[in-house]
């Protein structure tokens, strides 16, 4: 149970802060990075459905934030705590069911949508062009647990749902997009079909 009654507290005042197992570390740490652009992520989405999307995506977006908040506590705590003291608590870590799930909605969806014959540009409708945004977002997300899991243990699955979470965000952009009769296509060399030099 998380139990906030104040908002500030002056102890990052410093430029440090806290992690989920108590450690102080620079607010600079890549692994602060890593949560803090899961919270981003999960921002941008709340964005998403603040633009109107159809009440099923509106309910699978919010289970996404969710997840993303079990991400977000995934790697708040580091890996090497899971075998510490054991009057603490068990971390909570992302299983293989998160990106299962995921992959269950993706191959759902591409179902309905036409094939793709090119790259399409982020674009088209309000919604589809949030949900593009999200997508990037969560690629850039990706990146930055990737380089964390260079320096420190993280836990694999937490990388596979949100590379598997990018998936599905464009898939559900195309969805938006007329199921994808609205993608906008990539013409490679421009709009007059020259390839530049």
């Amino acid at each position: 149970m998380v139990y906030l009654n104040r908002i500030y507290t002056r102890t990052g005042d410093g430029g440090m802060t806290a992690l989920g197992n108590g450690t102080q570390v620079s607010k600079t740490h890549l692994r602060i990075s890593a949560y803090g652009g899961v919270d981003e992520l999960n921002s941008v989405l709340g964005l998403a459905i603040a633009v109107g999307l159809e009440c099923e995506l509106v309910n699978w977006i919010r289970q996404i934030q969710n997840d993303l908040f079990d991400v977000g506590a995934d790697l708040c705590i580091p890996e090497d705590d899971d075998a510490g003291d054991q009057t603490v608590a068990t971390p909570l870590r992302v299983t293989s069911r998160y990106a299962s799930r995921l992959e269950t909605w993706i191959d759902t969806i591409n179902d309905k949508l036409d094939p793709l014959t090119s790259f399409i540009l982020p674009g088209g409708g309000v919604a589809a062009s949030h949900l593009h945004l999200a997508r990037s977002v969560c690629r850039r997300v990706e990146v930055g647990v990737c380089h964390l899991a260079e320096v420190e243990r993280v836990n694999p699955e937490v990388q596979i749902y949100l590379n598997r979470l990018s998936d599905l965000l464009f898939v559900l952009a195309r969805l938006c997009n007329d199921s994808g009769k609205k993608d906008v296509l990539w013409i490679p060399g421009g709009p007059d079909g020259q390839t530049q030099t």
